[in-house]
């Protein structure tokens, strides 16, 4: 077995692990299944890749994000390391010849996405492979309590029978109590075996500003807070707004997106690395996997529905240890926007009946068939189709997926490949007979190699540019070369692949887990309502964030609310007063803090916001549970 510091050192150039890294791997080569929670950019993969080299055989990576996935599979190309991924959307053919190199030794890396994995091609395929360990990535998907429960996940335990010996590695940037015990339980865990590192970030100031006027409030921030900055808007069209505003007022910004082109993506993503654009006004799908040390603002301009998601999000400033800013811009139609989306995420089992019988219309799928056939997929054309509005039909797809009746990915590019499907003699022989293609066939194979084994990715200008001529006269050629059976092709992707994970059924007989559906609907609920209480309560914002992962500790000191905590402009009369009122309701009932300011008039409710924040700064009232406690007398 090789060292793992001397892998970490030829393969990475470090010379020391980050903290915790090298307790996990010592624990999952001593052969132990191991729960990594480590927030974002605490380095996960490297705790999956080093004791993967360290060992004899294949290492299986199941995670549900295809850009992250192709990301690792680049980079560890880069540093010489075998390594493919498989997701949905690519040719039968070229995930036959991957397994293959995979089973007998030519891989070191199989990234999987979890449909895939759950295939009998795929499952017959690992009983042949010498496999080492079983990374799984993303892993609170296998949880229901958690805020993206993907059921595909649910089966990783019934490959672990198929190699009983080897250990599983799970990983995860955020994960409550309850969502750890269920990881370890649904993956079979032989004994349980928790790594954690605090989600403390003590560089990291917390802010909630309330604002109405969030483009005049987020200038004022980014005029203040020099340097690098990434800030989240809820749509797409909205980052573009975003990211004109700021340029227009001076401020070096771009816009980023799942919808923009690949090449275009990653020049923005590379142009912001670099520092070459200062700002980043994205949705959500921007950031995953990109390890940018020195961002000083995450602004938020609207309160994402689950504190998972905002602590992985604001969790990309400073990390790097300097002082940042996670600033989120608060308006009361941010809590309206949230319970509207709740409702808006469970339609009637009739809605979601209905998208499921226009699927397999829109996809001309017979009643019996489909079963793992994936499709491009635009949400917008098949809404227009169907008279459908988006916003209820991506919220039915949604519970499409949770059911495990389908799955839909982000945006997979695939760049144009083609295989040599007859033999060198075989077409050798057409070249003879159809002169007018054999420049195309030799421009083909001169611009590629070992297209006779297995597809090989090109683009149709360079075999145009070679021939001197433009890509819409090659383009015919190459069809052609594909309808006679001597090359297969499969032209250039670029849209979200939709997979019938069950053939199809009659909408009908469409089986919906009424029992789980009300669960989920509840728990969202509950995790809408956590994010809500997190903006509107003069808490400490670090210690709201903590104690939702299961981690206690004192005030953070630079949050908004740590540092606003002083008796203000309240003389000690008006302060005593409301003292007196506040701590009279307290023992009356049972009552949280929104119910508490929602006693008094709205003229009042920052005066008692004030003096509430100082008695709990000053430990004479307490949250237990959500609810209000006072300090028990002596």
């Amino acid at each position: 077995m090789a060292n793992s510091h001397e892998i970490l050192k030829q393969y990475w150039g470090f010379e020391e692990f980050r903290p915790l890294q090298e307790d996990i791997i010592r624990s999952t080569l001593a052969g132990n299944d191991v729960l990594a929670l480590l927030p974002t950019g605490g380095g996960k993969s490297i705790c999956f890749q080093v004791p993967a080299l360290c060992l004899e055989g294949v290492c299986i990576v199941v995670s549900p994000l295809i850009a992250l996935m192709k990301d690792q599979v680049t980079n560890l190309k880069k540093r010489e390391i075998q390594a493919e991924a498989i997701f949905s959307g690519m040719a039968y053919r070229e995930i036959d010849r991957i397994l293959d190199n995979a089973a007998y030794g030519g891989i070191k890396f199989l990234y999987l996405s979890p449909e895939r994995l759950t295939t009998e091609m795929v499952r017959e395929r690992i009983k042949r492979m010498n496999i080492c360990l079983l990374a799984v990535d993303e892993a609170h998907c296998i949880s229901q309590w958690g805020y993206d429960f993907r059921p595909p996940y649910l089966q990783i335990a019934e490959i672990r029978e198929l190699i009983p010996e080897v250990p599983v590695l799970a990983l995860t940037a955020t994960a409550t109590p309850e969502v750890v015990l269920d990881i370890q339980e649904k993956l079979a865990f032989k004994r349980k075996n928790v790594f954690q590192k605090s989600f403390s970030r003590p560089n990291l100031s917390y802010v909630v500003l309330p604002e109405e006027n969030k483009n005049a409030r987020l200038l004022d921030i980014l005029r203040k807070v020099k340097g690098s900055g990434v800030v989240y808007a809820r749509n797409r069209k909205m980052t573009k707004e975003v990211a004109r505003f700021l340029t227009e007022n001076k401020i070096s910004a771009d816009f980023y997106h799942a919808g923009l082109p690949p090449d275009e993506r990653s020049q923005k993503q590379e142009a912001w690395v670099s520092g070459k654009t200062a700002i980043m006004a994205c949705t959500n799908a921007f950031g995953m996997g990109i390890d940018k040390p020195d961002v000083r603002t995450v602004v938020h301009l609207d309160l994402p529905d689950s504190l998972e998601a905002y602590f992985q999000e604001a969790g990309r400033g400073g990390r790097d240890g300097k002082k940042s800013y996670a600033v989120l811009l608060y308006a009361e139609v941010d809590k309206r926007n949230l319970e509207q989306n709740h409702l808006v995420s469970f339609p009637p089992i009739t809605d979601i009946r209905q998208t499921y019988q226009a699927l397999g219309s829109f996809f001309q799928l017979a009643v019996g068939g489909g079963e793992f056939q994936s499709f491009d997929f635009d949400i917008a054309d098949f809404c227009k189709n169907f008279k459908l509005d988006v916003v209820k039909t991506y919220s039915c797809i949604k519970i499409l997926e949770q059911e495990g009746w389908i799955s839909l990915t982000e945006s997979v590019w695939m760049p144009s490949s083609f295989m040599v499907v007859v033999s060198r003699e075989q077409l050798y022989d057409f070249q003879l007979k159809n002169p007018a293609l054999d420049t195309v066939i030799k421009s083909l194979l001169r611009l590629t190699e070992g297209a006779f084994n297995h597809f090989m990715p090109f683009q149709e200008a360079a075999v145009a540019r070679l021939l001197k001529t433009t890509p819409d006269k090659v383009l015919p050629a190459i069809q052609h070369l594909h309808n006679q059976g001597i090359i297969e092709y499969r032209p250039m992707k670029d849209k979200p692949q939709l997979t019938f994970i069950k053939e199809r059924v009659d909408a009908s007989n469409l089986t919906i887990d009424t029992e789980a559906y009300k669960l989920r609907k509840l728990r969202h609920k509950k995790r809408i309502d956590k994010a809500i209480s997190y903006a509107t309560t003069a808490r400490c914002r670090s210690q709201q964030l903590l104690e939702y992962f299961g981690e206690f500790g004192p005030s953070c000191g630079i949050c908004d609310v740590c540092l606003g905590r002083t008796k203000g402009d309240l003389s000690n009369d008006d302060f005593e007063r409301y003292k007196l009122k506040i701590k009279q309701l307290i023992h009356a009932e049972q009552i949280t803090e929104r119910q508490l300011l929602e006693a008094f008039s709205s003229n009042r409710q920052a005066n008692i916001l004030q003096a509430l924040a100082f008695l709990m700064d000053e430990g004479q009232v307490f949250v237990t549970n959500g609810f209000l406690t006072w300090k028990p007398e002596k």
